[in-house]
Formats: structure tokens, sequence, C-alpha cells
């Protein structure tokens, strides 16, 4: 059983809630991930980041929220809230958006799932409340509704070389399911909803299924080989695929473009709240800073270390990891231009290199 260290900030963990997969297996005290009470490891980091890229890792996923969006006007207003198209989706189909204010400045980030009758919106806990009281102020006279989904759904995470044949183990098919697309099955008497995600170097799964039912799909995924992984190394895994996370390397000053999340954008949907903008920098061509990943070299940076050449600001570092095999990564901003020259950048102990994303994984 995983226990709080004793230095925890108790603050901030007793105004969270648990997870419901931390709650179904008895964890007395979590930390932190997400706006959700998870645990950081169970047999450490390192050795979990390791079973991800080199075999199977199953993770909590219950730091993650779902809102269902029904109505007769569903497709034509999702359309209009986020930068991707939801009038290209077909069922069983999903994307990744920014939410955007009128300026173009990223609000919220979420991934659309289409179903039959309706959509699910997959963000993170610490977003949930905040998105939803933003959708509800452009809900006029629109035939659309939003119901959160977290008291009837939670998920667990599956991802590294062998995940797809640990998942097949326990009986849930999904030879035929490609990156991007979901769907239903059942898992004995259990309604569940599968998912390749497109977001991930490795391969990559979500399993939604009803918290009653989450532990008994936790063990029989271990059972089947796959190693529990706390939210440590799925924040390894996180930066070395060099995917942002809201909050921590997007905030709501930030634009689309800045970001380089191309595959959040679609520029032929139509017109959506900030588009103005971003087709404005599209036509345009450019933005001055660009997020990206650095090799560093020196101390290991807090996040929000300043990049500086000759003396001068140019960036920030926003997440670092340092993996098994002793690297240290980071993702961050810096001036475009500097960042396309692979100019070293200074932080305070230590050099910055640019380096491409996603990371490569180290060979065993």
């Amino acid at each position: 059983m995983y226990r709080l260290p004793v230095d925890s900030p108790q603050q901030v963990v007793a105004l969270l809630e648990p997870t419901p997969l931390t709650e179904s297996l008895h964890l007395t005290v979590t930390d932190e991930y997400c706006g959700a009470l998870t645990v950081p490891y169970f047999d450490g980091t390192p050795l979990e980041t390791h079973a991800l890229v080199q075999a199977c890792g199953l993770f909590d996923l219950g730091y993650t929220s779902r809102i269902r969006l029904s109505g007769e006007d569903q497709v034509r207003w999702l359309n209009g809230m986020i930068t991707n198209s939801a009038q290209a989706l077909q069922e069983g189909m999903s994307n990744y958006n920014f939410v955007l204010n009128a300026q173009g400045r990223i609000q919220g980030d979420l991934h659309a799932f289409r179903r039959a009758n309706d959509f699910v919106l997959e963000t993170t806990r610490d977003q949930r409340d905040v998105l939803m009281s933003w959708f509800d102020r452009y809900i006029i006279m629109d035939d659309v509704e939003l119901t959160s989904l977290d008291e009837h759904l939670t998920a667990i995470g599956v991802a590294g070389p062998t995940s797809a044949s640990v998942i097949t183990k326990v009986g849930i098919p999904i030879e035929d399911l490609s990156a991007g697309t979901f769907t239903a099955a059942t898992l004995g008497s259990t309604e569940i909803t599968v998912c390749h995600t497109d977001d991930s170097i490795l391969p990559h799964y979500e399993i939604w299924i009803s918290p009653r039912g989450v532990a008994s799909l936790w063990s029989a995924l271990i059972a089947a080989g796959a190693v529990p992984c706390g939210s440590g190394a799925v924040e390894m895994l996180r930066i070395l695929s060099g995917s942002p996370r809201y909050g921590v390397d997007i905030r709501g000053r930030d634009l689309p473009q800045e970001t380089n999340q191309t595959r959040a954008l679609h520029f032929a949907k139509g017109c959506y709240l900030g588009q103005e903008i971003v087709e404005r920098i599209r036509s345009r061509g450019t933005v001055h800073r660009s997020f990206g990943g650095f090799a560093l070299t020196g101390h290991t940076p807090s996040a929000g270390a300043i990049l500086s050449v000759d003396g001068k600001p140019v960036g920030e570092l926003t997440s670092m990891a340092t993996l098994p095999d002793g690297r240290q990564i980071a993702l961050g901003y810096a001036r475009r231009e500097l960042s396309e020259r692979s100019i070293p950048f200074d932080y305070d102990g230590g050099v910055a290199h640019t380096a491409s994303l996603p990371f490569q994984l180290s060979p065993e």
C-alpha cells in the first residue's frame, strides 16, 4: 500500500477528491495530479517508466473527466466552440482540441469523442468546472445539454509495446482499433469503452469503465502482465512524448500556434470562437516563440526557469524530467528563430539545447 510522505502539503490534499481507483483499492493517501488525488509511484518511477517503454504499464486515469454533450444542435454548437472539426468526426472517432477566447488565447484543452447520438468531451479534473462554466456562457438559444459523467465513468490507461496483447488477454478485443478511434465493448457483464489514443510515442489505450468495476479490471490487467505505474511515470511518458499539459506548459495567455500542436487545429471547418486570431497568425506565417523540447546539461532547473542568450531572456522551461538512463530533458518555449538555429540557451545552473519532439527512447 502506498502512503503519503510526511512532508506532503496536507492543505492541498484536503481540498481534492481521490480517484475511484484509489478509493476502491483503499490506498490511504495520495498525491495531487491534474486536480485529483493519485498515487505518484508504486515500485519507483524509474522501474515504472522502464515498464512503459519496454513492456506494458498500467495507470490510473481517474484524474481525467468526461462531459456528455447532447441535443439537436450539438454538432453545430460544438464546432463553433473548439479549434478542431466536430463536423468531420464520424462515430467512433476522436480528435484533440483547444478552447479559445475571442482574443485567440487558450482557455483549456480536450479530446472530443463522437458517439452515435452524442459527444463525450474528455479533459482533466482541474479543467472540468472551468470549461463547463465557459461552455454554459455560450449556450444561448441552442438545443444542447452538458452533463458531467464523472459519477458514472472513470478510466484506466495501458501503454507500452506489449499493451495490446495484455488487453487482449483479459478478453477485450482491440485488433481493429486504430489510433484516434474508440469502440464500445463488454467485459463480462460490464460495459466499457476502449480508446486508442493518438498522442503518445508508444501504443497507448484508455479503458472507460464504471467506478464499481475499476478495481477488478485493474487486478485483471496486472494478472495479464501489466505493471502498475503511478502519476510520476505517466508524467515522464507525457514529457517524453512532447505533449504539453494545460496549466503547466499551456497557459491562458498562450496562442495555439505557439504550442506547435497543429493536430488541434482545423483551417477549413468554418467559424469558431477565436478563429480570427488563429487565421491571422496562419496568414502571416509565424509566431515569435514556439513550444519545443530541450536536452539539459547541468543542474535540474525548476519549472519556469528562464532561458537566456547573451544574458537576454528568450524563453522558459515548463516541464522537466530525469530519465532512467540519466538524461535530463525538458519542455518549454523559446524564440523561434533561435530554436531553428539550434543556438544553446543558458539557464541558472546549466545549458539547454534544442531537441526534436518526441524525445528518442533509449535502447534497453
